[in-house]
């Protein structure tokens, strides 16, 4: 996998995305800032959202909050997050160098970036499908990383939360987790989660053999939770920055 630095920041030039088979590169930007630059990170947020997805190559972006939890009484408005999409390598490289992620960096005081390639989607973001893989996409081994994402129907969001409390115990306690933290576009009603697995079979052991997992799963038809939900799963090409930003407990 590719370097880890701690005080630079730099793009890898180590990775291998294949240019020429059209398959998306996803890099996940996440950022620390200290309590007193919350305010300022608010503010790059409603200044932001639009302006990545007019970045030349872009195919898709989202402007995040992230959280311990899944869940409104998890955010932590000290972390945040950009989750894009890119037609090339060199259209990310050009972000990663733009006045966006810079100013980012000014008042942050630690950095993360995964760089992903979709291995496989289900779902819509938006009405989008942003991480279709493509037939020649990396393949399904090594570390990957899971990507839920759902918009609650608001007179289910209650019945959900507390349901989704044991599978969030038993998620931290997964065999084969590296690291987990929330993710969404408000603190309520537009939640997701990231969670960096081992391996494809550490991943599909805890979501079709974990008895709380396999249970939310079983009762989403019935209580109809969601408005609009997307999985999608990612071969993880490289990392850079300081792994404990999202909490990897082998950084």
């Amino acid at each position: 996998m590719g370097r880890c630095y701690s005080s630079s920041y730099r793009w890898s030039r180590r990775r291998r995305v294949p240019h020429d088979s059209g398959v998306p590169l996803v890099t996940m930007h996440i950022w620390r800032v200290p309590p007193v630059r919350v305010g300022a990170a608010l503010w790059r947020v409603a200044r932001d959202r639009g302006r990545v997805r007019a970045l030349p190559g872009c195919a898709f972006a989202k402007v995040l909050g992230t959280g311990r939890g899944f869940g409104p009484g998890g955010a932590d408005a000290t972390r945040w997050a950009v989750l894009s999409a890119w037609h090339s390598p060199a259209a990310a490289a050009d972000f990663e160098a733009g006045t966006v992620a810079s100013a980012w960096r000014r008042i942050a005081t630690a950095e993360c970036r995964l760089d992903l390639a979709p291995l496989s989607g289900r779902g819509t973001w938006a009405g989008r499908r942003p991480f279709e893989p493509d037939p020649g996409a990396a393949p399904d081994r090594g570390i990957v990383v899971a990507l839920t994402r759902a918009r609650l129907r608001p007179a289910r969001a209650l019945r959900f939360w507390r349901a989704i409390g044991p599978v969030a115990d038993a998620v931290a306690r997964a065999d084969g987790l590296h690291a987990t933290f929330g993710v969404g576009e408000a603190p309520i009603g537009w939640q997701g989660t990231v969670s960096v697995w081992r391996d494809a079979a550490a991943l599909r052991a805890f979501a079709y053999r974990n008895p709380a997992h396999t249970s939310a799963i079983a009762a989403t038809p019935a209580e109809r939770w969601y408005a609009e939900e997307l999985f999608a799963r990612f071969a993880l090409l490289d990392v850079a920055g300081d792994r404990s930003v999202i909490g990897w407990a082998a950084a």
